[in-house]
């Protein structure tokens, strides 16, 4: 298997949307699409040919792009089975557990509801990719309109349990207020302020803070750490379930 060739386009106020190359076989997806100008501008740049769409979800600002970019390209369409209905221009519906192969390039779908009830995110572990959408981001998590507590507990612990190297590629540039609601709920934790002071530097340069190192998530983001007896404390739940510290992170952070 060969690695993808990955670009990363900034489109709205704070939403990333992904190129995936794949040179072997010259195959091209784009996750996520919140609008087609964006990507069409850099498939020109680049000079690939777009062959799948892959979403994550249904949200507009992660499907707005797929009708224009399907017509433009023919391009193929994939999404969550259980969520077909409501992904735009769907060809090919996977569920938990499938493999979709890019070219030479091999994902692992993985269901991950929460933010969404037919939420999926697709791994690459050749690549070390995760393109998680809004169920994980850099030192936060997405807020649950559809799902329960204990759903995106669960989901997270999934995604938790890929390998240290596995590098997250999320949604969304939130880091920066993520970092300080972090810091509310942990204020002892030295690798949260190493990390909060090196995300403060990149924003001041208008520099991404995504992806992320899996590794350093589970250091230093909260809603992976529910089960720590330090958030739990921090929080005012010592010795607690973790999906009740959970939902507690949540809503302090819907309130933050």
């Amino acid at each position: 298997m060969s690695k993808l060739q990955i670009e990363q386009i900034p489109v709205l106020r704070d939403n990333y949307v992904y190129l995936l190359h794949d040179s072997t076989s010259g195959a091209t997806a784009v996750v996520d699409p919140a609008v087609a100008e964006a990507v069409e501008e850099r498939l020109a740049l680049k000079g690939w040919t777009l062959t799948h769409i892959l979403n994550t979800h249904h949200h507009d600002d992660h499907t707005g792009g797929n009708l224009a970019l399907k017509q433009r390209h023919h391009a193929q369409v994939v999404g969550a089975r259980n969520d077909s209905q409501r992904i735009p221009g769907i060809d090919i519906q996977v569920t938990d557990g499938d493999s979709f192969l890019l070219g030479t390039c091999a994902a692992m779908v993985m269901a991950v509801p929460g933010h969404t009830r037919g939420h999926i995110a697709y791994w690459f572990p050749e690549s070390q990719a995760l393109f998680c959408g809004d169920t994980l981001f850099a030192m936060g998590c997405g807020r649950l309109f559809e799902g329960t507590a204990e759903q995106m507990w669960a989901s997270l612990q999934t995604l938790r349990g890929l390998p240290d190297d596995t590098m997250v590629y999320c949604a969304h540039e939130y880091t920066l207020s993520n970092a300080h609601f972090a810091r509310m709920v942990e204020r002892d934790n030295k690798d949260l302020l190493t990390r909060i002071d090196d995300i403060e530097k990149r924003r001041n340069r208008n520099m991404p803070t995504v992806p992320s190192p899996l590794s350093l998530e589970r250091a230093t983001n909260p809603f992976l750490r529910a089960d720590i007896e330090s958030v739990k404390k921090g929080v005012g739940l010592p010795g607690a379930d973790p999906a009740r510290v959970f939902a507690e992170i949540r809503r302090r952070k819907d309130a933050f």
